[in-house]
């Protein structure tokens, strides 16, 4: 065994838990939102500045985690961000007015984007370290913590919001706690020699140019995924199908979209990522479209499905060639690709009421289609470092 493979399969394990915990903890929070609602006495306009406040807080956690993230430092924020998320969401639990919640929302967001720096770039600290891709298999990781948030708030209905958050937040603490003296590692022992030496030749400089198109096809990819988590149950609701059938739909979404993920790291490898982001978003923008146009029930839900597939690995892509630049360039990247996230909804619903919802929805398929189109320049030459130890050994 190659002296950096045991530290570089505990990093990789610890940071497997830090993504599956943000997703478990984000889904809970999104998906008991309107029991928030209820429990403050929340009109609609007070809850979009609740939902404002949170984005705000998350746009300052970004731009703060790029400052502070330093491989020195990726312990302290990775443990600390973890505590304050789950404080947070125990602290939204006991809001029960405007106020507070405004504030508990903005904290939620800083923590929540801090953690969320701070997993990226320690992630690709630890994919240069594994001298292969394994970021997709990170972000599959949020998403099945994210398909298990939303299973626990089914099994957990009848549970008051309070309830839950406070056993989750306690929860993620305990567990993060814990976890702290083995997160210690993670500020250098899994980045070998072999890979700081040389990557920057081996690698296109991160100009910024090229920076702000990675942040562009980041919104463009995330406005697909805020539109699907936004409109893909109003789009199947549209058709005539049963609440429940509609509910399916963002299901359809992220289970293929966290398949994709799974299987992500694997062609990467083999075909690169270029090609493999380029085919998908292919394969999104011909989905969508062909959900959306066929206006039927059964294509509409494979439509979904076929679209979180294809957009599955772009944003592990994305981020994978941030790293080059840095801490401050993921944040760079994640921030704009938030903005997608945080304003495709929106944007998708004004596109609605001026046309039909059927042509609003054809946006993030268009959008698809441009990051297919871009994706080659943004991608090229950002592969992991490939300098494996002279006496290299395989890491499972």
């Amino acid at each position: 065994m190659s002296p950096t493979a045991a530290p570089a399969r505990l990093s990789r394990g610890l940071l497997t838990g830090y993504f599956l915990c943000l997703g478990m903890v984000m889904a809970i929070w999104g998906a008991r939102m309107p029991a928030v609602q209820q429990a403050a006495h929340l009109t609609t306009a007070q809850l979009s500045l609740v939902l404002l406040s949170a984005a705000l807080g998350m746009v300052a956690g970004l731009k703060a985690g790029g400052r502070l993230a330093h491989p020195k430092r990726f312990p302290t924020l990775l443990t600390s961000g973890a505590v304050s998320l789950a404080g947070c969401l125990v602290l939204l639990g006991h809001c029960h007015s405007l106020v507070p919640l405004l504030t508990a929302a903005l904290a939620f967001g800083a923590a929540h984007g801090v953690l969320d720096v701070a997993t990226n770039a320690a992630a690709v600290r630890c994919q240069n370290a594994y001298g292969r891709s394994i970021m997709s298999g990170f972000h599959a990781a949020y998403s099945l913590g994210a398909l298990g948030g939303a299973a626990l708030t089914a099994a957990t209905a009848r549970t008051t919001h309070t309830s839950l958050f406070l056993v989750t937040g306690l929860a993620v603490a305990v567990v993060v706690l814990a976890a702290a003296p083995a997160t210690q590692t993670l500020s250098g022992a899994d980045q070998p020699a072999s890979s700081r030496r040389g990557a920057d030749e081996r690698r296109l400089p991160l100009s910024s140019v090229r920076l702000w198109l990675l942040g562009a096809l980041a919104a463009g990819s995330l406005l697909g995924e805020g539109a699907a988590a936004d409109w893909a149950a109003v789009h199947l609701h549209s058709l005539h199908a049963t609440t429940a059938v509609s509910a399916t739909a963002f299901a359809f979404y992220s289970a293929a979209m966290a398949l994709g993920r799974l299987t992500g790291d694997r062609l990467h490898t083999i075909f690169g990522a270029p090609a493999v982001v380029r085919a998908g978003a292919m394969l999104a923008a011909a989905g969508l479209a062909t959900g959306v146009l066929a206006a039927s029930v059964p294509w509409a839900l494979a439509g979904w499905a076929v679209f979180g597939l294809g957009l599955s690995t772009t944003v592990p892509s994305l981020i994978t060639a941030a790293g080059a630049g840095g801490p401050s360039a993921v944040a760079t990247v994640a921030v704009t690709g938030y903005v997608g996230l945080l304003a495709g909804p929106a944007l998708i619903g004004a596109l609605a009421s001026a046309t039909s919802l059927s042509t609003a929805l054809l946006l993030p398929a268009l959008l698809a289609t441009a990051v297919a189109a871009l994706s080659h320049r943004a991608l090229e030459n950002t592969a992991p470092c490939l300098s494996p130890p002279r006496t290299p050994a395989p890491i499972p």
